[in-house]
């Protein structure tokens, strides 16, 4: 399944919804599910879609296996539905070019990004701290400055050294304390593309003296274009690319490749984290950098009004275009 967070417009202004992916066509799972409920002869089928699947993702999320259920039900049953709309009166299907669509969690609860792949570590610092290979290490990162698919990320005036790191956020979907690694992933209700965009130059400073990152990453994080759940993929074996296009047209390859296996697992990251802190749904926990994904590994940097392209086999690409504040 592949879920969406989308805003279309209302007389009283932007409205987000979730949709679910089907041939091309967003569902409003909302509206879907008011729609199934009615053909149930449910009396009040508008009032138990918004309990059951409601139209703010992290709301969503909060309704547990029941909303995935009603979403599941959307793709049986509204694909041939003649209605165009919802007993409510909201639409049933929305082409993506016509809506405007949001990170899948436009707002998480927290993010916390990790560092879980050894070839991005060793390309990066060199020699790998032993402490790196005891425990899945993090900073928490800016869930306020969320940007999706299409968003243009103005670059803060205080860096010349643009970078982007194509990496995982998987997306929490129950609460959870003193979680086993065996049983963490229980917990994931699907995975993303991440764009941890990073101020090379900032970041460095604030290295040094031993905290952050900070500032160097805290203006924009990019997710998306859709939270797709864990069956539908085969991450370790995906293919992945970074495609660079200038503002003169022309496109570059920056990596390709095979995203492989993390140090760290992530039932073992959801462990670590979860040991002695709550887990709530909407948390994103970033993969850090799959091998050669960002450019500070091969040696290249974006320009003002370059479009950035991130790939993953199985969670679609997330493209963003960088400019001067």
């Amino acid at each position: 399944m592949r879920l969406a967070s989308f805003a279309v417009e209302t007389p009283v202004g932007p409205a987000r919804r979730v949709g679910v992916e089907h041939e091309g066509e967003l569902l409003d799972v909302n509206a879907g599910y008011a729609y199934v409920l009615a053909m149930d002869g449910e009396a009040a089928p508008v009032d138990l879609a918004e309990t059951i699947a409601p139209a703010s993702m992290i709301d969503f999320l909060r309704r547990g296996q029941r909303a995935f259920d009603a979403a599941e039900e959307v793709l049986e049953w509204v694909p041939d539905a003649d209605a165009e709309t919802g007993p409510g009166g909201a639409r049933l299907r929305y082409d993506p070019t016509e809506v405007d669509l949001l990170a899948p969690v436009p707002r998480p609860n927290s993010l916390r990004d990790y560092m879980a792949f050894e070839e991005h570590v060793a390309n990066t610092l060199g020699d790998i701290p032993d402490v790196w290979y005891d425990r899945p290490v993090c900073y928490k990162g800016n869930a306020d400055q969320v940007v999706g698919d299409g968003d243009v990320v103005e670059w803060p005036p205080y860096s010349t050294l643009w970078d982007i790191e194509l990496e995982i956020g998987a997306v929490i979907g129950q609460r959870g304390t003193g979680i086993d690694a065996d049983e963490a992933e229980e917990y994931v209700a699907g995975y993303t593309l991440f764009n941890d965009f990073s101020a090379r130059d900032e970041q460095g400073e604030e290295m040094d003296a031993q905290l952050g990152p900070a500032r160097g990453k805290d203006f924009a994080n990019a997710f998306g274009p859709y939270l797709v759940t864990p069956d539908e993929l085969d991450l370790p074996n995906a293919d992945f690319s970074v495609e660079v296009t200038g503002e003169d047209g022309e496109t570059e390859v920056w990596s390709e490749g095979t995203v492989g296996e993390m140090e760290h697992s992530w039932g073992e990251i959801i462990e670590h984290t979860a040991e002695a802190e709550t887990l709530y749904p909407g948390d994103v926990l970033g993969s850090g950098t799959v091998g050669t994904g960002c450019g500070l590994e091969i040696g290249e940097f974006l320009d003002d009004g370059d479009t950035v392209s991130i790939s993953i086999e199985g969670l679609g690409t997330l493209t963003n275009t960088v400019v001067e504040s």
